[in-house]
């Protein structure tokens, strides 16, 4: 008989000993309807592996504590690397492994009640497992936790819903568990891992720290040193990316997350979204000059008065932290780079897109799942197993959403002269959290991009309550961003669900990590805001540095947009961009355009394949996202969605996920480890190769008369 841990190639098949552990109800060709699901996944599970033990305590605790610290950290950099659990689920295997060789296995009050023990055997995969969840959970917060607990019924149990993102780390945990014998002239998973870690590890010296211009490689800035035109058209950074390549893992997987997670379906919708607004609607809007767009550069979240110089926000900013009005009438109206305008227009038809797109293509499973909870025949495989554990009750989840709002209405209602959002405004901000967390949530699920409904937040807040930033800015954090990191929650559901651990220690690990992860992102913040001169200010940075704040840039605009100014007189009837509104009009016709095209032709399944939610919204990361984002990650998203994956099936199967966490991983130890002993010694180097871009010219407004400070004047 094989080992209970050993691999049968290729993954669809399973060995006599998982079997034993299986379902009785379960047929031996029983699988995911999910093909990548099927090929990745076990069809089994080991119920008498010990789950909740001294190991997983300690090694999840550590993990979340340094997991938060480390994307906090990242948070106020130029590529602002999102280190995932991924990392996390490396670097305990060898410190699980010590601890079952080396802590006693000495039974404490054997025969009593409280008996227990430190070391319950071997190290094994459900408490790896756990021990990555208990890290990532400081992803969220304890409003998002309220949601994904309320939407596991449609979108962690039906098999539909796959999560392809979770596949990467199924694959990881497989080859660093299962036993597994090497072909001969191949590698085992295992070892396959360790060269590629090894490889992105090493090499991420070079654009981390030698040769950071690997970024971006913007060949056409080098051949037209001195032409605005060109720079604006090749710059990776600054414009619009023509030709922009990057050879630096964390600028490819920055905002988009893994290209080798993403299905090519996904990823072919966004190439085309990024290549209507990015080679299409921009560059003709701005030599057009729509909405005075060459006063401005082509590509920037800056925001601009009328002559095209930064606009001085601090002037129309009242004591309080209100709106001067009369300040306001002598600054001029608020001016956005033409590309910032179209990222509000896409991000408008997102918006109606994700609902209408839902509604079309999912509206009836939702209705019938909404009516049936879950007929014993409609189960998959993964569902079936994990009913044999002890589900967590809805009003446990409930009833920590419930004293959470209460909690945060009264610090509102309390602090409200420095917070400045009334009670109501945190039931509206639940109320369209609620609302959106189904459709976006099928949307990730299914695509694995999120789409970024930021925007509605802001703009219903804006309008019912303009003058008032720091309410606009709680109000998109309780309206979208608890929505966004309870989609967070809902993913590892599913690793759980996939991965057979129990719900129950699952909720109980969630929940005690996301109380560390908050005291430890407000301990690091505070810690870099002491340490970093001038940390953000772009104006007073030295140049190269890497300390921007690039998301916290776009956050702040956003606030002034929507909070402090409004809508109304942006948007809205006294505003200079009122037409942008019709792109929510856009947005819902495009997906019933689709389902009309569907009907008509059933037989072209492709045509399901157009997902117009992740197609319009492809670009809602641009700004802070930059052009080489993107063109790098199609490019690498073509490789492995498409070529390896319709060529190259076996290897695809057995590699694709483990390089994505390979090269996940060796990048942020790395990253860690030249800050750590470069970075924090302020020691750098400045050559050619340092400059990430080197297109000077890319940010130059091109209309005649409008000088900036470095630009050639027309």
């Amino acid at each position: 008989m094989k080992s209970a841990h050993e691999i049968a190639a290729p993954l669809l098949q399973r060995s006599q000993s998982y079997q034993s552990h299986a379902s009785d109800d379960l047929t031996g060709a029983e699988n995911s309807p999910i093909e990548q699901v099927a090929l990745t996944v076990p069809i089994t599970d080991d119920q008498n592996l010990p789950v909740v033990t001294f190991r997983m305590w300690t090694l999840g605790t550590l993990a979340c504590a340094l997991l938060s610290f480390l994307n906090q950290f990242f948070w106020y950099r130029r590529e602002p690397l999102s280190i995932t659990s991924i990392s996390a689920q490396i670097a305990v295997v060898p410190l699980g492994h010590l601890m079952a060789s080396v802590i006693t296995d000495r039974v404490f009050f054997e025969g009593k009640r409280w008996e227990f023990t430190l070391n319950p055997g071997p190290f094994n995969i459900k408490e790896h497992v756990l021990i990555t969840i208990f890290a990532n959970s400081g992803a969220g917060n304890v409003l998002g936790f309220g949601w994904a607990g309320i939407f596991r019924r449609y979108l962690v149990e039906p098999a539909a819903m796959w999560w392809p993102q979770n596949l990467v780390q199924v694959s990881l945990f497989r080859a660093l568990h299962e036993k597994e014998e090497r072909n001969k002239g191949g590698l085992t998973r295992n070892q396959f891992f360790l060269i590629a870690f090894i490889c992105s590890f090493a090499y991420y010296i070079f654009p981390g720290y030698l040769f950071p211009i690997l970024t971006s490689l913007s060949w056409m800035c080098w051949i037209f040193p001195s032409s605005v035109l060109a720079q604006q058209l090749g710059s990776g950074l600054h414009g619009l990316g023509i030709g922009a390549i990057g050879f630096d893992w964390s600028s490819i997987s920055s905002y988009l997350g893994s290209p080798l997670a993403s299905p090519w379906f996904a990823t072919a919708n966004i190439a085309i979204g990024f290549a209507l607004v990015t080679y299409v609607i921009t560059p003709v809007a701005y030599w057009l000059d729509i909405y005075k767009a060459k006063t401005f550069p082509i590509f920037s979240d800056d925001l601009f008065t009328a002559s095209g110089q930064r606009y001085n926000i601090s002037a129309i900013i009242d004591s309080k932290f209100h709106l001067d009005n009369q300040a306001y009438e002598h600054e001029g109206p608020l001016h956005l780079s033409i590309f910032f305008t179209m990222f509000y227009g896409v991000s408008f038809a997102c918006l109606t897109a994700t609902v209408v797109h839902v509604f079309l293509f999912h509206g009836k499973e939702i209705w019938q799942l909404s009516k049936s909870a879950f007929q014993e025949s409609k189960m998959d495989v993964h569902t079936k197993l994990m009913r044999k554990y002890k589900q967590v009750p809805e009003w446990w989840f409930t009833s920590i959403l419930l004293v959470n709002i209460g909690a945060t209405m009264f610090a509102c209602e309390y602090y409200n002269n420095q917070l400045q959002l009334p009670w109501w405004g945190i039931v509206l901000a639940c109320g369209l959290a609620i609302f959106f967390t189904l459709p976006v949530g099928i949307i990730t699920a299914t695509t694995n991009q999120t789409p970024a409904l930021n925007v509605i937040t802001e703009y219903i807040i804006g309008y019912i309550y303009p003058g008032f930033p720091v309410a606009n800015i709680l109000f998109k954090v309780y309206g979208y961003i608890s929505m966004k990191q309870g989609i967070t929650f809902l993913q590892d559901f599913k690793l759980g669900h996939y991965m057979k651990i129990p719900p129950r220690t699952m909720f109980m690990a969630q929940i005690v990590g996301t109380i560390i992860a908050a005291l430890v992102h407000l301990g690091t913040a505070w810690w870099l805001m002491e340490t970093v001169p001038e940390i953000c200010d772009r104006a007073m940075l030295p140049a190269g540095s890497p300390w921007t704040c690039p998301g916290d840039h776009v956050f702040y605009d956003a606030s002034v947009i929507w909070g402090l100014i409004g809508p109304r007189r942006i948007f809205g009837d006294l505003g200079y961009y009122s037409a942008i509104n019709w792109f929510f009009l856009g947005g819902a016709i495009a997906p019933l355009l689709v389902w009309l095209a569907y009907k008509a032709f059933p037989n072209q399944h492709w045509i399901r394949l157009i997902t117009m939610p992740v197609l319009l919204g492809a670009t809602v990361n641009m700004p802070p996202a930059t052009a080489v984002n993107y063109t790098s990650w199609i490019i690498i998203g073509f490789f492995s969605g498409f070529i390896a994956y319709r060529y190259y099936r076996n290897w695809w199967s057995r590699h694709n996920y483990v390089l994505s966490g390979a090269l996940d991983s060796g990048l942020a130890f790395m990253g860690v480890l030249l800050y750590l002993c470069l970075g924090m010694e302020h020691v750098s180097l400045s050559w050619w190769g340092s400059d990430p871009d080197g297109c000077p010219l890319a940010s130059c407004p091109t209309a005649s008369g409008v000088f900036v400070k470095g630009c050639p004047v027309f």
